[in-house]
């Protein structure tokens, strides 16, 4: 995919409140990161109260998820999981228009051996995450240290897509945004010995999905994976990313790739990957965007697990 370019069409008047809405933003991310965490708690407070069909899906997630903790343990994990969202929003801005230097110091990075060995042996990696919270900005700051390339789905505003891809693909300018649906492409560039960041976590129908256990739930769970990993001859590098809780940013971990991936069936390929999910998730629940439908496909004759969204 080319570059993103800027295009007079963007200086039309129906963006001029999307230019005033990043101008605001970019202003705001000037302050100091500390008051920034305490921006995005306050902005999360306020999605809790106002969000109220995400704020119920969430809930219905947790219940799902943690059936053993007490209604109010669940809605704590609720609230905290709202305030890391609303920190999001600032970490998104950070990600995208603070100084390389300055977001670099945030990055505490383990594991890294892991990608520059692969690359070293022109072998492909895909690097598995989940959608935490924080995704946006540990790619961001990942992609400092190593090429990484993506998978991309274009926005329908045409001037927030061209700040968002210039905002991510800034940290390396050999990294490319790679169309979600174009497989042939995900396959050159995993054949060609590149890391591309790749999530498998969300629920995107039945049709490229089987169903196995997700927190003891049949989910269904995309085969992909799979299939990238073998047609792209490519090895699957766990990542994850967190929050620290003492202010200091972010600790990121490209884990050990997976031995004897992809195994025998694609059921026990997705059953590995579905009980790693839960194992990262569990550890980090307040940081995970719990706000997705992700039991939303059910098996045939099985009831729905949600109501009707307001």
């Amino acid at each position: 995919m080319d570059r993103p370019r800027f295009r007079a069409y963007f200086l039309h008047p129906r963006f001029w409140p999307l230019w005033l809405g990043f101008g605001l933003l970019w202003l705001v991310v000037q302050l100091p990161y500390g008051l920034q965490l305490k921006l995005g708690r306050a902005l999360g407070w306020l999605m809790y109260r106002t969000a109220i069909s995400r704020r119920q899906i969430a809930a219905r997630n947790l219940e799902l998820c943690f059936p053993d903790k007490s209604a109010a343990e669940r809605e704590r994990l609720l609230k905290e999981n709202f305030a890391s969202t609303g920190i999001a929003f600032f970490e998104m801005a950070m990600s995208w228009w603070w100084p390389k230097a300055r977001l670099a110091r945030l990055a505490h990075v383990e594991g890294l051996e892991h990608l520059q060995q692969a690359q070293a042996e022109g072998q492909g990696v895909i690097l598995m995450a989940v959608h935490f919270t924080t995704l946006e900005i540990g790619a961001a700051l990942l992609g400092q240290l190593h090429t990484i390339d993506g998978m991309y789905r274009e926005h329908d505003n045409p001037l927030f897509d061209y700040i968002q891809r210039r905002g991510r693909e800034r940290h390396n300018l050999d990294a490319s945004a790679i169309e979600r649906e174009d497989i042939r492409a995900m396959l050159k560039v995993l054949r060609a010995g590149r890391a591309i960041w790749y999530a498998p976590d969300q629920d995107y129908g039945r049709k490229q999905s089987i169903f196995v256990p997700l927190f003891g739930i049949q989910a269904a769970t995309v085969t992909a994976t799979t299939k990238f990993a073998r047609l792209g001859k490519a090895r699957v590098v766990p990542f994850t990313q967190q929050r620290l809780a003492d202010g200091s940013g972010y600790r990121l971990v490209v884990h050990p790739p997976l031995e004897g991936f992809p195994g025998e069936s694609e059921e026990a390929d997705c059953l590995r990957i579905n009980q790693w999910i839960e194992q990262v998730v569990s550890a980090c629940p307040e940081q995970y965007l719990w706000a997705h439908r992700r039991f939303k496909t059910r098996p045939e004759g099985e009831p729905k697990l949600y109501g009707k969204r307001k």
